[in-house]
């Protein structure tokens, strides 16, 4: 039996800057380039891809710092944001800009040599790509993305890679924004470097494993970039946080007046005291799992309206579907 490599193929950095939630502000990551790189290893991956939100300098970082190891190779990434939805590009040699058509930012990656995956291409709850993958010219998509713990996203995009076998490569990455939620799955190749990875996508020879982040991890995660925000938002305060162009979160702590910063302290201590971080946990959680429940009623009728999408020619499907 062939060796099987193991790549992590969607992981974050605190160079993801800043997300919403409503009226909420807080990182994305406050894990470190390096520190993902350790837990890679601890982890027992071969190839580990950093794929910040519209954003390579941590995944650079990241490469350059894991060339002192020989058992494991970073692949620079980038999750865009487009026009359409989410798509990531691996193999980078610069930043993609952010915020073009989805067609626009797959002939741009492929101009650098980049592979094209569309990241939790499903999802009702992040902005996936949904039935536009089948206009694109993309290397594979996420039938396991680590994050979404709901039942409907990764079963959908699990079907639909079943049922068209061989059409694009199937990829599980942990979608992991904190040391807390990686290792939990990862893509399988023949070999063990980057190179045997590419290939392996290339040639639709990839292997999904794993399953999505325990609810526990999610909760650390969280937890984690709250805290991490508070500890930043005080040292901006007492004027320690030194300004850094490479770090947009930094960028916007700083310029936060004293007022925000104080009640975005205030507000991170409320989060953090237990039991507000597990009743809002739950709720999430909750809300996921009914709508969940909604979404897999119409999965059947879905999954057999793809067969008519597919039956129509390129140019049409984009006004098919939109």
């Amino acid at each position: 039996m062939p060796e099987m490599g193991k790549a992590d193929t969607h992981v974050h950095t605190e160079y993801s800057g800043v997300a919403r939630l409503g009226i909420m502000k807080f990182p994305e990551s406050v894990s470190t380039p390096a520190d993902q790189v350790e837990r890679a290893r601890r982890n027992g991956m071969d190839v580990l891809c950093i794929t910040d939100h519209d954003e390579t300098v941590g995944a650079f970082k990241a490469q350059e710092y894991a060339k002192k190891y020989d058992d494991i190779e970073v692949v620079v990434g980038e999750e865009v944001t487009t026009a359409d939805g989410e798509i990531i590009g691996l193999f980078l040699n610069e930043k993609i800009p952010d915020n073009l058509s989805v067609e626009e930012t797959v002939d741009i990656i492929r101009s650098q040599g980049g592979l094209t995956i569309a990241p939790h291409p499903f999802s009702f709850h992040v902005a996936g790509l949904q039935e536009r993958i089948f206009s694109l010219d993309l290397d594979g998509f996420e039938v396991l993305n680590g994050g979404h713990v709901d039942s409907y996203s990764n079963a959908f995009a699990g079907a639909v890679m079943d049922k068209y076998p061989g059409r694009w490569a199937p990829i599980s990455g942990s979608d992991g924004h904190s040391v807390h939620t990686v290792g939990y799955n990862w893509t399988e190749f023949e070999g063990n470097t980057a190179e045997d990875f590419r290939k392996a996508v290339l040639q639709k020879k990839t292997v999904p494993a794993g399953r999505p982040t325990p609810v526990f991890g999610e909760l650390q995660w969280s937890a984690e970039v709250v805290w991490g925000g508070q500890k930043m938002m005080y040292r901006s305060m007492i004027h320690r946080l030194p300004d850094d162009d490479e770090k947009p979160l930094v960028k916007k702590i700083n310029s936060l007046t004293r007022l925000k910063k104080a009640t975005g302290i205030i507000c991170g201590f409320a989060y953090v005291v237990p039991p507000a971080c597990f009743i809002a946990t739950w709720l999430s959680t909750y809300y996921l799992n009914i709508n969940a429940k909604k979404m897999m009623k119409g999965m059947d009728k879905r999954l057999n309206n793809i067969d008519w999408i597919l039956s129509q020619q390129p140019s049409d499907i984009i006004k098919v579907i939109t």
